[in-house]
């Protein structure tokens, strides 16, 4: 078994008394900019543990170039990142590739599905990255598998799968090892209703069944209805969306 030490963030004290849990996402003044423009500046955000939140806001404003900040892929140009207590913005290469590895999932826009590889295999990855129990990561990938509407194939190969079809591993593979925060980018722009609303529900199952935080992208008023908060992404910051 591979053990796995995060550092807990420190809960705060109301004047009542009463305990509050830091959140584990934490972000704070965060700017990023571009050549010749602002993409975003001042950005706050607390995300607690079973908690979903969608951002939204026009294209070209940062979205998924937030999304890759948050999972230490892209830099921030000032603020601060923290997950589960451990600071994004202070950690060099190695630790950011195991705090991926161990603590997020990530569900890209363009899938990232390797196409040599069974459904299976590419739904197991993350956790063939810590375990070598074979038998286990199988049945495990299976379990997902069939929770994403994919039951019964993992021994076929992903270069035979539609649009829709990868999105839903990219989701199953994104949720298999239980991360702690899961960011999603358009998790169900090649879905069909039907399944979209299958897989959202999917979403918001595994974030309060494990205690994760989850943050989607979206367009999708219907994706942005299963959360517990909708904020649209401007250059100064987010801004609480009332959806009703």
């Amino acid at each position: 078994m591979v053990q796995r030490h995060t550092l807990a963030p420190q809960p705060r004290t109301l004047q009542t008394g009463e305990m509050v849990p830091a959140p584990l996402l934490h972000v704070t003044s965060l700017a990023k900019s571009v050549p010749g423009r602002l993409l975003f500046d001042a950005l706050d955000l607390d995300v607690g543990a079973g908690e979903l939140v969608a951002i939204v806001g026009e294209s070209g404003v940062g979205k998924s170039t937030l999304l890759n900040i948050l999972a230490g892929l892209d830099r921030p140009d000032a603020g601060e990142v923290t997950i589960e207590g451990r600071n994004l913005t202070t950690l060099d290469d190695k630790a950011l590739t195991e705090l991926r590895r161990d603590r997020i999932g990530f569900v890209f826009q363009a899938f990232h599905v390797l196409p040599y590889l069974t459904l299976r295999q590419n739904v197991g990855l993350p956790l063939a990255l810590v375990s070598a129990d074979k038998q286990a990561i199988a049945a495990q990938a299976d379990t997902m598998l069939e929770r994403v509407g994919l039951a019964g194939r993992g021994s076929g190969y992903a270069r035979d799968l539609s649009g829709g079809e990868l999105q839903r591993i990219a989701i199953a593979r994104a949720l298999v090892h239980r991360p702690a925060l899961i960011l999603a980018d358009e998790p169900t722009g090649n879905l069909d209703p039907e399944t979209a609303a299958r897989i959202l529900a999917l979403f918001a199952e595994a974030v309060r069944e494990h205690g994760a935080a989850a943050i989607i992208v979206t367009h999708s008023d219907a994706a942005a209805a299963v959360a517990d908060r909708t904020l649209t992404l401007t250059a100064h910051g987010l801004i609480r969306r009332h959806v009703g």
